[in-house]
């Protein structure tokens, strides 16, 4: 059973203890600021190898290797200068960049999932500080069963995992709420994005000056997480763009107005009554784990604006929403 550390007041603690089993080849649930994630030693196979084990993720879903800073990456992939651009503008924060791997670069092959490039992100806060005093990049998916609704406490960690965690680090709820946006920088200078997530289009678009392209899921091959068409999902149906809710089931209301049938639902979970995307970001994964934790059928999702943040929300349901593989279970 996992060994749960409040990090507020004892941070010297929680990075001596993450430093010590990180070394051990073993992962370590830490916050960040976008979800918690599972972090191993991403230049290690058999840390690496354990994520994927604890996670029962799939070998050819890549992962995200965190860094301490812009120094750091440039050590395991190639910078080109767009892809500088953005990451001397947003990291610290919730965006991924996919990169060309360096020759012998020293991240384990099977963070990658086999490919030539590696996704890359700067984490705020106590994450960033991990990195820095351990050294080493972090491979680190979100701390949850693979295709399970992904984690924002520590106290949602340790119901999926906790049985098979030696340490969770507590640093509150997540602040963002949902993981990072990941994009690529094409080798003919198109920039793409492979997923929408914590930091919005609109943000990217207006510091490198070129739209981002996007590609439909249906065809798009894996190159980065996020990626597989059913994720991120509650064992409850989910039921997208509702205007009224069918007996029985949990509503997530976005917006104030009445909807039809409310007052017969199991419960009403607000995503946000002021209709803040990035509020109903930040409570999305929450609120779909305690409807499903309600027992309840099915979980009717109101409209969500796909502006802003709202682009990531909707990404998020419509992967929760999609249809699941027969052994999902």
């Amino acid at each position: 059973m996992a060994s749960i550390l409040h990090i507020a007041g004892q941070e010297e603690e929680a990075l001596a203890r993450a430093c010590a089993v990180l070394a051990r080849g073993l992962p370590v649930a830490i916050p960040t600021e976008t979800v918690y994630g599972l972090a191993a030693d991403a230049t290690e196979p058999d840390g690496v190898r354990a994520i994927y084990t604890v996670k029962g993720r799939p070998s050819f879903n890549p992962l995200i290797c965190h860094m301490a800073d812009l120094a750091m990456a440039e050590r395991y992939a190639h910078f080109d200068p767009l892809s500088r651009r953005l990451a001397e503008a947003f990291w610290p924060g919730p965006l991924t960049l996919v990169l060309p791997l360096k020759p012998d670069s020293g991240i384990a092959p099977a963070a990658t999932g086999g490919l030539d490039t590696v996704g890359i992100r700067v984490p705020q806060g106590f994450a960033r500080t991990l990195i820095a005093r351990y050294g080493k990049p972090l491979a680190a998916p979100s701390a949850n069963p693979s295709g399970r609704i992904s984690p924002t406490t520590a106290g949602h960690v340790d119901d999926g995992l906790g049985e098979k965690l030696a340490l969770i680090l507590d640093g509150g709820p997540a602040s963002v709420g949902v993981e990072s946006t990941i994009v690529k920088v094409e080798a003919d200078g198109t920039l793409r994005l492979l997923r929408p997530g914590g930091l919005s289009a609109e943000a990217i678009e207006a510091v490198a000056g070129v739209a981002l392209l996007r590609k439909a899921a249906a065809t798009a091959t894996i190159e980065a997480p996020g990626m597989l068409a059913s994720h991120y999902a509650p064992r409850a149906f989910v039921r997208l763009n509702a205007h009224d809710v069918a007996p029985g089931e949990a509503l997530l209301k976005f917006g104030s107005l009445p909807v039809a049938g409310e007052d017969q639902a199991a419960l009403v979970l607000p995503l946000s009554e002021a209709g803040d995307v990035a509020e109903a970001a930040a409570r999305l994964f929450d609120l779909m784990k305690q409807a499903d934790e309600a027992g309840v059928s099915a979980i009717a999702v109101s409209p969500i604006p796909q502006e802003g943040l709202g682009e990531a929300v909707n990404d998020r349901l419509a992967r929760a929403a999609a249809p699941r593989p027969e052994d999902y279970e």
